[in-house]
């Protein structure tokens, strides 16, 4: 694309992961998806033909963290494909459609599905206005989800710079789940201060994404990472001198509170407890001025029964699957955004 050739990519210096096209990627009618279920073990992308199959592939956990935002960015210009020779008037309700499908993937982040999907519509609505339809309107929004990738990186460059200024040179941090793109920019800042930094993540069941993903993100970029067990947390806090607990979000509501990945709420307790600080990653989201709007979601608990596809408890056993938890805004030092650092009832000031 043009945007490469001129342009310099922020994913430059991302370990794997984090490089545009192995996050979601459209091209010649198909959105390739990497497969984060599985990976390190393997290797292997999904493929999808239709935008209701990256919408599924949404929803099973294909991809996760900032993934599914830029799957659903794809995979609006994937549906323009779909519909590349039909008139304006069924283009413009098929890509309405497709938004709605796309953005309601997985029910938590519907809100903040909805930016990106609503912003594709606007650029098909503007194009067919203009004449616009056919390949060259599918060009326009993959280059938006391009783009927006790019933006996004720039942007968390600001968030890893004010993160790497509150860690001590030598210092210890401890994570939850796979932060992505806050990850990358945060470590590539590091390494450009020549800031050395230690990096602990917790397993995340049932998915595994602290030791899969965000472990192979940070030895790939050259820094040293240590996996614990989910339940480890406490201990490790008191014998590994941890300095500082970060995750990103999920959502970040407009009165301080924190929905992030299931598990984060018992590391900040414990975070507080013993005196280190908690910083969470992102922008506060106007669509949700009280945690009351938001909706937990709940997995297949069958899940839980399992560890990397292996089943691990008897028949008739249960399981219990919340995707996501709820940290309070008492527990939280600061939300690290790209305007800076703010008290978690200060968030306002980010829209002033």
């Amino acid at each position: 694309m043009e945007m490469q050739k001129n342009k310099r990519r922020a994913d430059e210096g991302m370990g794997f992961l984090l490089r545009f096209e192995n996050v979601a990627w459209y091209e010649e009618g198909k959105v390739s998806i990497l497969d984060r279920r599985i990976y390190p073990i393997e290797v292997r992308f999904v493929e999808c033909s239709r935008h209701e199959e990256v919408a599924q592939a949404i929803h099973d956990m294909v991809t996760q963290s900032a993934g599914p935002y830029s799957a659903a960015a794809m995979g609006m210009a994937l549906a323009a494909y779909e519909v590349r020779n039909e008139k304006e008037e069924k283009v413009r309700a098929f890509m309405e459609k497709a938004a709605f499908t796309l953005s309601h993937a997985r029910p938590t982040t519907v809100e903040k599905m909805k930016e990106i999907t609503e912003t594709s519509l606007k650029i098909v609505q503007k194009s067919l206005d203009e004449g616009v339809k056919g390949l060259e309107l599918v060009d326009r929004l993959q280059h938006y989800a391009v783009e927006r990738m790019n933006n996004n990186y720039r942007k968390y460059e600001k968030i890893g710079a004010y993160l790497a200024d509150i860690i001590p040179d030598n210092g210890t941090i401890m994570t939850q789940c796979f932060a992505e793109t806050v990850l990358g920019t945060l470590l590539n800042e590091c390494r450009r201060r020549k800031k050395q930094i230690r990096v602990i993540c917790p397993e995340t069941r049932p998915y595994f994404q602290g030791a899969r993903l965000t472990a192979s993100v940070v030895n790939d970029m050259g820094f040293d990472v240590t996996v614990i067990c989910d339940n480890m947390v406490g201990y490790t806090m008191m014998k590994k001198k941890v300095d500082l607990f970060t995750s990103a979000a999920d959502v970040i509501t407009m009165d301080g509170y924190v929905i992030n990945k299931v598990g984060t709420f018992q590391i900040a307790m414990l975070a507080h407890y013993f005196h280190i600080p908690y910083y969470v990653t992102g922008t506060p989201n106007l669509s949700h001025k009280t945690v009351d709007s938001v909706v937990i979601e709940e997995r297949d608990p069958e899940l839980v029964l399992h560890a990397m596809n292996i089943k691990v408890t008897q028949e008739g056993v249960k399981g219990y699957y919340p995707a996501f938890d709820i940290t309070h805004p008492e527990l939280v030092n600061g939300v690290v955004t790209d305007k800076g650092i703010l008290r978690p009832d200060k968030l306002a000031t980010y829209y002033e």
